[in-house]
């Protein structure tokens, strides 16, 4: 992928100086994001930082106060039903109608547009034929997200808005929607995740933005965030019985020296460790390790923890 192109038309979403206050509250605080086509983009935060508020105005259910905003070309705050029917979007808690079976459901969402996919295809492409008769209320949590995929892209949407989408999956689920978002993407579809799973996003994103306080604090690759010094690896150990640590970029030049300087009699360096640095110590150094006051839509009335974070190695 290429970044900083200058026409917002050749992106899916182009966004500069984006507020949305509530009261005196700012939510988002000048905020820039550019979303290039037909790559799976993932905004990272804490809870409070203003991700719901900024996504909710790219797909057209809040407005800015100010700033400029251009999704598919248009703003969202003015698009009609044209542009609405060139986006997909698969929210973090859906409630549709759980009496109706799967086939019923996407046969029925497939109306609304001009240009649907086939949706016996679109219920293959998500794992669900062995549960197209089956009531939406009697499917499992990742059925269901399964189902809301389904109902997000059988219009053929341009960009694919996927907000937390593996909440409550289990390891084995999680992956196997992991390769159905990569399939979207090699398929065309431009898709915007939001996520608090930082795994999830070093394995789907070709791009993040790590949003905190209403601003993007770092962009690029998610091994790329933080820049190169934040992938220092960091050497801890103990020398006259103090604990030592030291940041470098050569850690074995630093190794071979403790090992003449600090050895003990055994010819080892006491509590010696290298440690290098993971996403998620690179996403708490962007973001601090405070907690954020957070409401359902980035407002602050109500105190929640910190964004959880999840990390298989």
């Amino acid at each position: 992928m290429t970044s900083g192109l200058a026409r917002t038309d050749d992106l899916a979403v182009a966004v500069a100086g984006l507020h949305k206050r509530y009261g005196t509250h700012a939510a988002v605080d000048g905020l820039d994001l550019a979303v290039e086509t037909g790559e799976i983009f993932a905004i990272l935060g804490p809870n409070g930082a203003g991700k719901t508020t900024t996504v909710e105005i790219l797909e057209g259910f809040r407005t800015a106060d100010s700033g400029s905003v251009r999704v598919l070309g248009h703003d969202p705050a003015q698009a009609g039903r044209a542009w609405r029917s060139r986006i997909g979007v698969v929210m973090q808690d859906s409630t549709e109608q759980s009496e109706l079976t799967v086939s019923e459901l996407v046969h029925h969402f497939a109306t609304f547009y001009p240009h649907p996919r086939d949706a016996d295809e679109v219920i293959d492409s998500v794992g669900l034929r062995e549960k197209a008769g089956k009531r939406a209320g009697t499917l499992s949590g990742g059925q269901r997200r399964r189902l809301d995929v389904a109902l997000g892209i059988i219009g053929r949407p341009a960009l694919l808005f996927l907000d937390e989408p593996t909440t409550g999956f289990d390891p084995h689920a999680r992956r196997s929607f992991w390769e159905l978002v990569k399939e979207l993407r090699d398929d065309g579809t431009s898709i915007l995740l939001t996520t608090h799973y930082l795994d999830e996003a070093a394995y789907l994103a070709d791009r993040a933005a790590v949003v905190s306080a209403g601003r993007v604090v770092a962009l690029g690759a998610p091994d790329e965030l933080g820049g190169p010094d934040a992938r220092r690896p960091v050497v801890h150990w103990t020398q006259d019985g103090e604990p030592r640590s030291e940041r470098t970029s050569a850690p074995t030049a630093l190794v071979a020296r403790l090992a003449r300087e600090a050895a003990g009699p055994d010819g080892e360096v006491p509590n010696l460790r290298v440690v290098r640095p993971s996403l998620e110590d690179v996403y708490l150094g962007l973001v601090g390790r405070e907690e954020h006051p957070t409401g359902p839509d980035d407002q602050p009335p109500v105190a929640e923890p910190t964004a959880r974070l999840e990390t298989t190695r």
